[in-house]
């Protein structure tokens, strides 16, 4: 199915936000009330260098990284990253509940075109079970999400520039939800954050502490 979307690590991973205006960077921990911003870092980009979630100057999106990394004093080196923008489809549809994951993965294949209006080789695909279908006993709904494989590369490409190795790849949409389940603006600063600045950033951060959640998913 390619690169996943859905895929659980257990590395401890630095939430990579790269947006149009800018780039968010966290590294959060666990704290006895939950989680806690070990640190974080934004850094704004030039204008046009990304645009609708398409990365168009990669050499100055990875330089702009290396300066917000410069500014975290993280050890971390792998990363979760984001994609989004118009290439980016997401859609429910219902299977048999019966299937095994590989059986998914082929019918999904087989069926890509009437989700996806792309070809398959230029895709990046993967999906989720999510649960019971509500229109009938034994089906059950599954997430698809797909994007162009080069949104993907990209990615990577620019982290590697950084000296970040991409982890995860997630949908913005998914990091941004995963963080306000958890109320990521109460997460505990830890030593090297300033509780009153995180509090007056942390509206921006959400996309980023979503990917950096994905550190204790599993």
């Amino acid at each position: 199915m390619g690169k996943g979307f859905f895929r659980r690590k257990l590395d401890v991973v630095l939430g990579v936000d790269i947006n149009d205006q800018g780039i968010r960077l966290v590294e959060l921990g666990r704290s006895a009330q939950g989680f806690s911003i070990q640190g974080y870092a934004t850094q704004g980009l030039p204008a046009h260098t990304v645009v609708d979630g398409t990365l168009l100057d990669l050499e100055g999106v990875g330089r702009t990284l290396r300066q917000a990394l410069s500014g975290l004093h993280s050890g971390a080196r792998s990363a979760a990253v984001a994609v989004s923008g118009p290439s980016v489809i997401t859609r429910v549809v219902d299977m048999d509940a019966n299937l095994s994951d590989e059986e998914m993965a082929w019918q999904i294949q087989m069926e890509a075109d009437q989700y996806i209006p792309y070809p398959l080789d230029e895709v990046a695909l993967d999906f989720q079970v999510r649960g019971p279908s509500p229109h009938g006993a034994g089906r059950v709904e599954v997430l698809l999400a797909a994007c162009l494989l080069e949104q993907v590369e990209a990615r990577e490409a620019v982290l590697a520039l950084a000296g970040l190795v991409a982890r995860v790849v997630d949908v913005e949409a998914f990091a941004l939800e995963r963080a306000c389940r958890q109320d990521f603006a109460s997460f505990t600063p830890g030593h090297r954050v300033d509780g009153a600045q995180w509090a007056a950033d942390a509206q921006g951060m959400g996309v980023a502490c979503g990917l950096a959640l994905r550190s204790f998913a599993g």
